[in-house]
């Protein structure tokens, strides 16, 4: 897969690529954020009409996430999200949705950094590009989608105009997978007090019963495959529906740094992902999950060795999920021939911590929120410095505060003992 990076000047305008050779091309848009059943769905489409019209397929993602964008605008006096922006809210880093975009055999992708000149563009501006310089051909969207300033390019609008000027065609993929669900509209991430997956409210509920409970919770209707679901099953532990939705289990990214060595003294060394960890990072908890290993991040292993601190370890990195990003302000382009995938060299099931470590947070006077999982493995495992994904299975209970640290080692053997056994159910059932 090939990729440009493209970045708008100050009016929004980009400079498109042509496709090469006079081919037409088959092409989606959106963030494709999580990258989850339906945005596979419709990426999957995009692929098979380009191969059916003997096309080339192609993805334009906006990066960072317009959502993200425009409330960093809002807080900014409009200004545009700078170079090397964290958006906690994000499910996954562009790289790695990258990586699975090319897995689904996209031919090429456009990475544009959306800024709020490139969304003040109109739609109707947006196409017209689409079909003069790229080459569009056939334009494939999902049921919901919208696009250009004010999201003024729904469907209707969008096939209006592709039947006005008989210059390119509008395919609408049915990606609602399981249909609607509900979410209230302010929910803030809340650790679940009892061990276990969180069951859906909604299970079980006819339909006045669920009428009932949206009034009282002040919930809005949303597809079960999206974005916004899967960060509000994440926010409430419900880590096995997210990966229901997802088509994977979900995963945080980052490089592992020095701790407060806390595990290993009690014979359950971690590895501590730094500053900032990539990914939507789920409520509080105990997870079971796995512990993925990609061994030696770029230039982070001198500054981990030497006990930096985790900001100065993951600056090395920072870029590891973002390759090919640029300033928004140099208005340069960047051409890929492919994506830089990466070869895990381990994958281990794990215990994962999510929190402040109460046990030990009133002595220490430490209380960042932190991301830690243990490998259930017998081998002796050095990871400073390495690249890791961790990846979630279920909620395994919630955090606690333990008398000793005794205590604390009795309750995190039997958290790495469910977790090797979450690991060889999903390894059965995936028979």
């Amino acid at each position: 897969m090939t990729i440009d990076w493209l970045v708008p000047d100050e009016r929004g305008a980009v400079a498109w690529p042509a496709l090469p050779d006079g081919k037409k091309g088959v092409l989606t848009i959106g963030s494709f954020d999580g990258m989850h059943q339906g945005h596979q769905a419709v990426l999957k489409r995009t692929v098979e009409l380009a191969h059916e019209l003997k096309a080339i397929s192609v993805a334009v993602v906006l990066d960072p996430r317009p959502a993200a964008a425009h409330a960093y605008a809002a807080a900014h006096d409009g200004a545009d999200a700078p170079e090397g922006f964290h958006d906690p809210d994000a499910l996954m880093p562009v790289q790695r949705r990258l990586e699975l975009i090319e897995s689904l055999g996209v031919d090429r992708t456009f990475v544009v950094h959306y800024t709020m000149p490139f969304a003040a563009v109109s739609y109707v501006s947006f196409l017209g590009q689409m079909v003069g310089k790229v080459g569009m051909r056939t334009l494939v969207l999902g049921s919901d989608a919208h696009m250009g300033a004010g999201k003024e390019g729904d469907l209707k609008a969008i096939r209006n105009l592709s039947l006005a000027t008989g210059v390119f065609e509008l395919d609408v993929v049915d990606d609602a997978g399981p249909g609607m669900t509900r979410i209230p509209f302010d929910w803030k991430p809340q650790m679940p007090q009892k061990p276990g997956e969180p069951a859906d409210p909604l299970e079980g509920m006819n339909k006045s019963q669920r009428r009932t409970w949206s009034k009282r919770n002040h919930a809005h209707e949303a597809r079960v495959w999206s974005s916004s679901n899967i960060r509000y099953l994440l926010g409430n532990g419900r880590v096995h529906d997210a990966g229901e939705a997802l088509g994977r289990p979900h995963a945080v990214e980052g490089v592992v740094v020095r701790g407060e060595q806390r595990g290993h003294t009690i014979g359950f060394p971690t590895a501590n992902l730094g500053d900032p960890v990539q990914g939507y990072v789920p409520v509080d908890g105990v997870y079971s999950g796995w512990l993925v290993d990609f061994g030696m991040a770029p230039d982070a292993d001198a500054k981990v060795a030497a006990g930096a601190t985790t900001a100065e370890a993951q600056e090395g990195s920072s870029n590891a999920g973002n390759t090919g990003a640029v300033s928004a302000d140099a208005h340069v382009n960047h051409h890929e021939d492919a994506v830089t995938a990466r070869t895990p060299v381990n994958r281990w099931p794990a215990a994962i911590s999510i929190g402040t470590k109460e046990t030990f947070s009133e002595a220490t006077g430490l209380h960042e929120r932190v991301v830690e999982a243990y490998a259930c493995t017998q081998e002796w495992l050095e990871l400073y410095g390495h690249d890791v994904r961790v990846e979630f299975g279920g909620y395994l209970r919630p955090q606690m505060k333990f008398a000793s640290a005794d205590e604390l080692a009795g309750q995190l053997a039997k958290d790495a003992e469910a977790s090797r056994k979450a690991a060889d159910k999903a390894v059965d059932t995936a028979k």
